[in-house]
């Protein structure tokens, strides 16, 4: 980290220049980024250390991957939740989700520590408030999905603390990060406003927790990663060389390695002159460990 006084600056990483860049994931056995381009319908695979980069084509939009303690990914697809399985490319629909809301698709989600994933939907035009955040466990049935709040133009983040009693959900452009108690039977309560962006800064785009519990987001329009403590007090924040950034993951073997993703989308060609970059990962040094990468637990 550099000083108090020094504003700290990501570097490229991958220079993917993806549309729209999300959902970054740090597959520790592998040494290995997963992440998302949503538009374009991939999923990328990177490995830092030696460079190799290979990608995977989606059958629709495709915004995030939850591991699954098989190996293979959980994918929010627009239309639903597919296994996708990185050994062969494979895409195979498990379970529809808001099939009476065509006009919508999945965006953003993670894993908590008692392996259940957490994802938000969205209109896909970015209008109507007619997104929603759920929860999804796997059961004899299959994975079964839970509705606990509605209401979102564009549902973002979530991110869960590591004792896992807190869920932290965006509805980017309110500009408000919020913050939920995670009761007992697993039901979202006590939705409060956590941070407030003001539109200077950006829109809270995807968050995630660290091992102490600060709440790292990535700004929309903002070109920041800005980390806040529990308490919602701003720690510092990253200069990334792309407007558009979306989400971090933390990796490396000490996973103090932040990984960024970003997007081209909606920017002029003034701004990408200005940007050559954007929609690539880019990484910095972070002073506190990521959580470990849980995995979405599979029943018998």
């Amino acid at each position: 980290m550099t000083g108090p006084n020094q504003e700290q600056w990501a570097s490229c990483a991958y220079d993917v220049r993806a549309q729209l860049g999300e959902g970054p994931v740090w597959i520790a056995e592998e040494k290995a980024l997963y992440f998302v381009d949503i538009v374009n319908k991939r999923v990328h695979r990177f490995e830092p250390g030696t460079g190799k980069a290979t990608h995977f084509d989606a059958p629709d939009k495709v915004a995030f991957l939850l591991p699954l303690e098989d190996g293979t990914f959980l994918a929010g697809v627009k239309d639903g939740l597919y296994r996708f399985d990185s050994s062969d490319g494979s895409f195979r629909k498990e379970v529809d989700v808001e099939p009476d809301l065509p006009g919508n698709r999945l965006n953003d989600g993670c894993v908590d520590i008692y392996g259940r994933g957490w994802f938000g939907t969205m209109d896909d035009s970015e209008e109507a408030a007619s997104g929603s955040l759920y929860s999804v466990r796997h059961e004899a049935s299959g994975f079964v999905l839970r509705k606990h709040d509605t209401g979102y133009t564009v549902a973002n983040g979530p991110a869960v603390s590591p004792d896992g009693r807190t869920l932290y959900a965006c509805d980017t452009p309110s500009g408000n990060i919020y913050r939920f108690d995670i009761a007992a039977d697993g039901n979202l309560v006590n939705k409060r406003v956590f941070v407030h962006l003001p539109e200077d800064k950006g829109y809270p785009d995807g968050v995630v927790t660290d091992c102490e519990g600060n709440v790292w987001s990535s700004t929309w329009g903002g070109g920041h990663v800005r980390c806040f403590t529990p308490e919602g007090v701003e720690r510092f924040a990253v200069r990334v060389p792309a407007t558009n950034v979306t989400k971090v993951a933390f990796g490396g073997p000490d996973r103090k390695t932040a990984y960024v993703t970003s997007a081209r989308q909606n920017l002029s060609a003034g701004t990408l002159a200005g940007e050559p970059h954007a929609g690539s990962v880019f990484t910095f040094r972070s002073d506190k460990a990521g959580l470990p990468q849980h995995r979405i637990r599979l029943s018998a």
